[in-house]
Protein backbone atom coordinates (compact mmCIF):
# COMPACT_ATOMS: atom_id res chain seq x y z
CA UNK A 1 0.00 0.00 0.00
CA UNK A 2 1.57 3.34 -1.02
CA UNK A 3 2.50 5.79 1.71
CA UNK A 4 0.14 8.76 1.87
CA UNK A 5 0.67 12.07 3.63
CA UNK A 6 -1.13 12.64 6.91
CA UNK A 7 -1.80 15.79 8.90
CA UNK A 8 1.08 17.79 10.36
CA UNK A 9 1.13 19.22 13.86
CA UNK A 10 2.07 22.88 14.45
CA UNK A 11 5.74 23.82 14.24
CA UNK A 12 7.60 23.10 17.46
CA UNK A 13 9.38 25.94 19.22
CA UNK A 14 13.02 26.17 20.26
CA UNK A 15 14.11 28.15 23.35
CA UNK A 16 15.56 31.55 22.52
CA UNK A 17 18.83 30.82 24.32
CA UNK A 18 19.74 28.02 21.89
CA UNK A 19 22.05 29.16 19.07
CA UNK A 20 20.44 29.13 15.63
CA UNK A 21 22.26 28.26 12.42
CA UNK A 22 22.78 31.35 10.20
CA UNK A 23 20.12 30.34 7.66
CA UNK A 24 17.35 30.81 10.24
CA UNK A 25 17.99 34.57 10.28
CA UNK A 26 17.86 34.45 6.48
CA UNK A 27 14.37 32.99 6.27
CA UNK A 28 15.71 29.45 5.95
CA UNK A 29 17.72 30.17 2.82
CA UNK A 30 21.26 28.82 3.32
CA UNK A 31 23.99 31.43 3.19
CA UNK A 32 27.01 30.21 1.25
CA UNK A 33 29.91 31.55 3.28
CA UNK A 34 32.56 29.63 1.41
CA UNK A 35 33.60 27.46 4.35
CA UNK A 36 36.85 25.66 3.50
CA UNK A 37 36.46 22.00 2.58
CA UNK A 38 39.46 21.20 4.79
CA UNK A 39 38.47 22.06 8.35
CA UNK A 40 40.67 23.31 11.18
CA UNK A 41 41.39 21.07 14.16
CA UNK A 42 39.09 23.26 16.28
CA UNK A 43 36.16 22.77 13.89
CA UNK A 44 36.77 19.01 13.77
CA UNK A 45 36.85 18.91 17.57
CA UNK A 46 33.48 20.69 17.71
CA UNK A 47 32.11 18.28 15.10
CA UNK A 48 33.06 15.32 17.28
CA UNK A 49 30.85 16.73 20.04
CA UNK A 50 27.98 17.48 17.65
CA UNK A 51 28.36 14.04 16.07
CA UNK A 52 28.04 12.25 19.39
CA UNK A 53 24.95 14.32 20.20
CA UNK A 54 23.39 13.46 16.83
CA UNK A 55 23.98 9.77 17.47
CA UNK A 56 22.32 10.03 20.87
CA UNK A 57 19.24 11.68 19.35
CA UNK A 58 19.07 8.96 16.68
CA UNK A 59 19.17 6.25 19.34
CA UNK A 60 16.38 7.85 21.37
CA UNK A 61 14.14 8.06 18.31
CA UNK A 62 15.02 4.53 17.23
CA UNK A 63 14.07 3.17 20.65
CA UNK A 64 10.60 4.71 20.30
CA UNK A 65 9.79 3.03 16.97
CA UNK A 66 7.01 0.44 17.16
CA UNK A 67 3.80 -0.39 15.29
CA UNK A 68 1.17 2.28 15.92
CA UNK A 69 3.51 5.19 16.65
CA UNK A 70 3.30 8.16 14.32
CA UNK A 71 6.25 9.86 12.69
CA UNK A 72 5.10 13.10 14.32
CA UNK A 73 5.57 11.44 17.71
CA UNK A 74 9.09 10.49 16.62
CA UNK A 75 9.69 14.11 15.66
CA UNK A 76 8.61 15.16 19.16
CA UNK A 77 11.11 12.73 20.72
CA UNK A 78 13.91 14.10 18.54
CA UNK A 79 12.95 17.72 19.11
CA UNK A 80 13.11 17.34 22.88
CA UNK A 81 16.40 15.46 22.64
CA UNK A 82 18.06 18.19 20.56
CA UNK A 83 17.04 20.83 23.10
CA UNK A 84 18.16 18.72 26.08
CA UNK A 85 21.65 18.73 24.51
CA UNK A 86 21.62 22.48 23.94
CA UNK A 87 21.37 22.05 20.18
CA UNK A 88 19.11 23.31 17.42
CA UNK A 89 17.30 20.87 15.04
CA UNK A 90 19.13 21.68 11.79
CA UNK A 91 16.23 20.65 9.49
CA UNK A 92 13.72 22.92 11.27
CA UNK A 93 13.26 25.96 9.04
CA UNK A 94 15.97 24.94 6.54
CA UNK A 95 14.54 26.09 3.19
CA UNK A 96 11.18 26.06 4.97
CA UNK A 97 11.26 22.44 6.15
CA UNK A 98 8.62 22.30 8.93
CA UNK A 99 9.94 19.58 11.25
CA UNK A 100 13.00 18.58 13.29
CA UNK A 101 13.80 15.28 11.58
CA UNK A 102 13.07 13.67 8.23
CA UNK A 103 11.09 10.42 8.51
CA UNK A 104 11.02 8.38 5.29
CA UNK A 105 8.73 5.34 5.29
CA UNK A 106 8.91 2.40 2.84
CA UNK A 107 9.16 3.87 -0.69
CA UNK A 108 10.09 7.36 0.55
CA UNK A 109 13.72 7.86 -0.41
CA UNK A 110 14.40 10.93 1.72
CA UNK A 111 12.98 14.20 3.13
CA UNK A 112 9.76 12.65 4.40
CA UNK A 113 7.85 15.07 6.63
CA UNK A 114 6.63 13.72 10.01
CA UNK A 115 2.83 13.56 10.33
CA UNK A 116 -0.01 11.77 12.13
CA UNK A 117 0.01 8.56 10.07
CA UNK A 118 0.55 5.53 12.38
CA UNK A 119 3.23 3.14 11.20
CA UNK A 120 2.29 -0.47 10.58
CA UNK A 121 3.89 -3.80 11.40
CA UNK A 122 6.38 -4.79 8.69
CA UNK A 123 7.15 -1.27 7.48
CA UNK A 124 10.58 0.36 7.47
CA UNK A 125 11.36 3.97 8.37
CA UNK A 126 14.49 6.06 7.94
CA UNK A 127 15.09 8.76 10.54
CA UNK A 128 17.49 11.53 9.48
CA UNK A 129 18.89 13.52 12.41
CA UNK A 130 21.01 16.68 12.23
CA UNK A 131 21.93 18.87 15.19
CA UNK A 132 23.49 22.34 15.16
CA UNK A 133 25.64 22.56 18.27
CA UNK A 134 28.52 24.92 19.12
CA UNK A 135 28.52 26.36 15.60
CA UNK A 136 28.68 23.10 13.62
CA UNK A 137 26.31 20.41 12.35
CA UNK A 138 26.33 16.69 13.13
CA UNK A 139 24.38 14.59 10.61
CA UNK A 140 23.42 10.90 10.75
CA UNK A 141 20.56 8.61 9.83
CA UNK A 142 19.47 4.99 10.00
CA UNK A 143 16.64 2.81 8.77
CA UNK A 144 14.60 0.93 11.37
CA UNK A 145 12.23 -2.02 11.15
CA UNK A 146 8.71 -1.49 12.46
CA UNK A 147 8.17 -4.89 14.03
CA UNK A 148 9.00 -7.99 11.96
CA UNK A 149 10.14 -7.69 8.34
CA UNK A 150 9.82 -9.78 5.21
CA UNK A 151 13.14 -11.27 4.02
CA UNK A 152 13.59 -8.89 1.08
CA UNK A 153 13.15 -5.78 3.24
CA UNK A 154 15.59 -7.20 5.79
CA UNK A 155 18.09 -7.84 2.98
CA UNK A 156 17.62 -4.28 1.70
CA UNK A 157 18.49 -2.87 5.11
CA UNK A 158 21.50 -5.15 5.50
CA UNK A 159 22.94 -4.40 2.07
CA UNK A 160 22.36 -0.66 2.47
CA UNK A 161 24.27 -0.71 5.76
CA UNK A 162 27.04 -2.66 4.06
CA UNK A 163 27.09 -0.10 1.23
CA UNK A 164 27.69 2.70 3.72
CA UNK A 165 30.69 0.94 5.20
CA UNK A 166 32.03 -0.04 1.77
CA UNK A 167 31.98 3.67 0.98
CA UNK A 168 33.67 4.59 4.26
CA UNK A 169 36.38 1.99 3.63
CA UNK A 170 37.19 3.76 0.34
CA UNK A 171 38.02 7.03 2.16
CA UNK A 172 41.74 7.73 2.38
CA UNK A 173 44.01 10.68 1.57
CA UNK A 174 44.72 10.91 -2.15
CA UNK A 175 41.72 8.85 -3.24
CA UNK A 176 39.22 10.38 -5.65
CA UNK A 177 35.71 11.05 -4.39
CA UNK A 178 34.37 8.73 -7.10
CA UNK A 179 36.02 5.76 -5.35
CA UNK A 180 33.37 6.07 -2.62
CA UNK A 181 30.49 5.82 -5.05
CA UNK A 182 32.16 3.04 -7.02
CA UNK A 183 32.41 0.87 -3.91
CA UNK A 184 28.78 1.52 -3.02
CA UNK A 185 27.41 0.92 -6.50
CA UNK A 186 29.33 -2.31 -7.01
CA UNK A 187 28.04 -3.80 -3.77
CA UNK A 188 24.44 -2.68 -4.27
CA UNK A 189 24.18 -3.93 -7.84
CA UNK A 190 25.90 -7.22 -6.98
CA UNK A 191 22.97 -7.79 -4.63
CA UNK A 192 20.34 -6.76 -7.22
CA UNK A 193 19.56 -3.39 -5.67
CA UNK A 194 19.64 0.10 -7.20
CA UNK A 195 21.49 3.26 -6.14
CA UNK A 196 19.73 6.64 -6.09
CA UNK A 197 21.62 9.22 -8.17
CA UNK A 198 19.80 12.49 -7.48
CA UNK A 199 20.65 12.82 -3.78
CA UNK A 200 24.18 12.55 -2.46
CA UNK A 201 26.47 13.04 0.51
CA UNK A 202 27.89 16.49 1.15
CA UNK A 203 30.53 18.54 2.90
CA UNK A 204 29.44 19.59 6.38
CA UNK A 205 30.69 21.65 9.29
CA UNK A 206 29.63 25.21 10.09
CA UNK A 207 27.53 24.90 6.91
CA UNK A 208 24.81 22.25 6.80
CA UNK A 209 25.47 21.42 3.15
CA UNK A 210 28.92 22.46 1.93
CA UNK A 211 30.23 22.70 -1.60
CA UNK A 212 31.69 19.17 -1.93
CA UNK A 213 29.24 16.50 -3.16
CA UNK A 214 29.71 12.77 -2.52
CA UNK A 215 27.86 10.71 -5.19
CA UNK A 216 26.89 7.18 -4.17
CA UNK A 217 27.53 5.78 -7.64
CA UNK A 218 30.60 5.81 -9.86
CA UNK A 219 30.44 9.40 -11.13
CA UNK A 220 33.35 10.02 -13.54
CA UNK A 221 33.32 13.76 -12.81
CA UNK A 222 33.86 13.24 -9.05
CA UNK A 223 37.62 13.56 -9.31
CA UNK A 224 38.35 15.73 -6.25
CA UNK A 225 41.19 14.19 -4.25
CA UNK A 226 40.51 13.58 -0.58
CA UNK A 227 42.70 15.43 1.93
CA UNK A 228 43.11 15.16 5.70
CA UNK A 229 40.66 17.51 7.43
CA UNK A 230 37.87 17.18 4.84
CA UNK A 231 34.53 16.58 6.59
CA UNK A 232 31.52 15.17 4.77
CA UNK A 233 28.66 12.69 4.90
CA UNK A 234 28.21 9.40 3.12
CA UNK A 235 24.51 8.44 3.03
CA UNK A 236 23.64 5.89 0.31
CA UNK A 237 20.00 5.47 -0.66
CA UNK A 238 19.51 1.93 -1.98
CA UNK A 239 16.35 0.71 -3.72
CA UNK A 240 14.60 -2.58 -4.42
CA UNK A 241 13.75 -1.42 -7.92
CA UNK A 242 14.44 1.69 -9.98
CA UNK A 243 16.79 4.35 -8.67
CA UNK A 244 14.67 7.08 -10.23
CA UNK A 245 12.45 9.26 -8.07
CA UNK A 246 9.47 11.57 -8.16
CA UNK A 247 8.73 14.42 -5.75
CA UNK A 248 5.42 14.94 -3.97
CA UNK A 249 3.56 18.22 -4.27
CA UNK A 250 4.94 19.28 -0.86
CA UNK A 251 8.24 19.92 -2.65
CA UNK A 252 10.18 17.72 -0.22
CA UNK A 253 9.09 14.09 -0.13
CA UNK A 254 11.03 12.00 -2.67
CA UNK A 255 9.65 8.53 -3.45
CA UNK A 256 10.82 5.79 -5.78
CA UNK A 257 9.23 6.11 -9.21
CA UNK A 258 8.05 2.48 -9.10
CA UNK A 259 6.83 2.55 -5.48
CA UNK A 260 9.29 -0.08 -4.28
CA UNK A 261 11.05 0.21 -0.94
CA UNK A 262 14.28 2.03 -0.25
CA UNK A 263 16.65 2.26 2.71
CA UNK A 264 19.41 4.66 3.81
CA UNK A 265 22.17 4.94 6.42
CA UNK A 266 24.45 7.92 7.04
CA UNK A 267 27.58 8.89 8.93
CA UNK A 268 29.51 12.16 9.14
CA UNK A 269 33.29 11.70 8.94
CA UNK A 270 36.67 13.41 8.66
CA UNK A 271 39.56 12.30 6.47
CA UNK A 272 42.63 11.60 8.60
CA UNK A 273 46.32 11.27 7.74
CA UNK A 274 45.94 7.52 7.29
CA UNK A 275 42.25 6.97 6.59
CA UNK A 276 38.99 8.16 8.10
CA UNK A 277 37.35 8.88 11.47
CA UNK A 278 33.58 8.50 11.83
CA UNK A 279 32.17 11.37 13.90
CA UNK A 280 28.59 10.18 14.49
CA UNK A 281 28.73 6.95 16.54
CA UNK A 282 25.48 5.49 17.86
CA UNK A 283 23.99 2.26 19.06
CA UNK A 284 21.78 2.24 15.97
CA UNK A 285 24.73 2.75 13.66
CA UNK A 286 28.17 2.01 15.14
CA UNK A 287 31.35 3.10 13.38
CA UNK A 288 32.30 -0.28 11.88
CA UNK A 289 30.40 -2.82 9.80
CA UNK A 290 31.21 -5.60 12.24
CA UNK A 291 29.69 -3.73 15.19
CA UNK A 292 26.71 -2.62 13.11
CA UNK A 293 25.99 -6.12 11.80
CA UNK A 294 26.08 -7.53 15.32
CA UNK A 295 23.11 -5.41 16.37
Amino acid sequence: MPVKAGEMSPTRSVPEDIERPPYIANGGDPIRRGDPIVKSSDVVAAMRVAGVAAGEVLDLVGAAIAPGITTDELDAVAHAAYIERGGYPSPLGYRGFPKSVCTSVNEVICHGIPDDRPMREGEIVNVDVTIFLNGVHGDTNATFAVGSLDPRSAALMRVTRECLFRGIDAVRPGAEVRAIGRAIQQHAEANDFGVVRTFCGHAIGPEFHGALSIPHYDEPRATTRLEPGMTFTIEPMITMGTWRERIWSDGWTAVTADGQRTAQYEHTMVVTDDGVEVLTPSLALPTTLEASSAR
